[in-house]
């Protein structure tokens, strides 16, 4: 069975349109197409079942954009075949296909602009898309990043999934994306649902709005540790010994003692990791927290005296040992820490803190004494 004559007609005068993106409301039974003049729709008149009719109006639309019935299918193994090249023009031949699996592969792409962004957001306005049109610097740098970022900022209170929570934070936060009233309300939020911090500790390590003073240390060993010039330790130790750094370690202390989940968890130990990668001392992966502390205690004790910079600054500031043993300790942690814990249950909230405190209880020590509390 064929579509209608009139949907037929009208599905043709609709294609032949300089169009931009098609979007098909399948509930509606509407297609919606958008060209510089703005956007049309066709409703459709069924003369079969919906799903059926959909697929046929599908099939005309994409015979008129690729030549081809296929659809998206067709267009993926055309597309690989030619090594993705001229993408763009390949990403706005996608969005014309009224199909959500190429929206989905538009908005991941490589190289997304902020044209491309407008048409697919359009076309497919959704939190995940959102996040990952963020992703891409053209996109952040043009007119979508605030629209995209205003959305995701008011679709937090509907977001279920903690990943999500993160990463929505961590894309609104990027350059001045959103108003500082609406980060600091961001913020106060992140007072209950410390998900959200974890989103502003990767996305603003040193920016944090918290109000805490710097290190009791810092100026009796500022001019010490600039005087270590380009040394990676003396940088990392007066980075922590700063307001921004004690802020750092008071919210890195928060979401430690109460991470709500598994996923939390792991990007939490993710986000500490890279903030201490510049002095991270080796690649193993430690699934045991005493073998961890072991092997950052024997680093600062035994191998010192071959790694220049780790030797200069203990010879200048012998007392900072303790100090820096416990920042390579942090550094050493990643997700397989975790993996013990977290493939024999799938735990969450207090179960779950139960669980974890043998891994948990020692990395607050350490970062009491980076705090000077202990």
């Amino acid at each position: 069975m064929n579509l209608s004559n009139e949907d037929n007609l009208r599905m043709n005068v609709l294609l032949h349109q300089d169009l931009q993106a098609i979007r098909i409301d399948e509930s509606k039974m509407i297609v919606y197409g958008l060209s510089e003049k703005g956007e049309a729709k066709v409703p459709l008149k069924a003369n079969c079942k919906d799903d059926v009719y959909i697929k046929q109006v599908k099939e005309l639309i994409s015979t008129h954009v690729l030549g081809s019935p296929g659809g998206y299918p067709i267009f993926l193994r055309r597309w690989t075949r030619m090594g993705q090249s001229r993408t763009h023009e390949s990403l706005e031949r996608l969005l014309l296909l009224g199909e959500s699996e190429a929206i989905v592969a538009v908005v991941n792409a490589d190289d997304v602009t902020n044209e491309v962004a407008r048409r697919a957001w359009w076309a497919m306005p959704t939190a995940e898309n959102a996040r990952c049109l963020l992703r891409h610097d053209d996109v952040v740098n043009g007119e979508m990043g605030k629209e995209l970022a205003d959305f995701l900022v008011e679709f937090l209170p509907f977001e279920e999934e903690p990943r999500a929570m993160i990463e929505s934070a961590r894309l609104v936060l990027q350059q001045n994306l959103i108003t500082e009233d609406v980060r600091d309300n961001l913020w106060k939020k992140g007072q209950r649902k410390n998900a959200l911090l974890v989103g502003f500790l990767k996305a603003l390590p040193d920016q944090l709005p918290v109000e805490t003073d710097e290190h009791k240390l810092l100026e009796e060993l500022n001019d010490k540790l600039i005087s270590l010039k380009d040394n990676v330790y003396a940088e990392i130790v007066l980075r922590l010994l700063s307001q921004a750094g004690q802020a750092y370690l008071q919210t890195v202390e928060a979401v430690l003692k109460k991470p709500s989940n598994q996923d939390v968890v792991i990007l939490l130990f993710k986000t500490i990791s890279n903030y201490f990668d510049s002095v991270r001392p080796n690649q193993a992966i430690y699934q045991d927290i005493d073998v961890l502390i072991l092997d950052a205690n024997k680093y600062v004790d035994t191998t010192a005296t071959q790694v220049e910079d780790l030797k200069q600054i203990l010879q200048l500031i012998p007392e900072l040992s303790s100090f820096m043993k416990s920042i390579l300790i942090l550094s050493l942690i990643d997700e397989a820490l975790v993996i013990p814990v977290f493939s024999r249950t799938d735990a969450i909230g207090s179960l779950m803190r139960k669980k974890l405190d043998h891994i948990v209880s020692p990395l607050l020590k350490e970062i009491s004494i980076l705090k000077g509390k202990n």
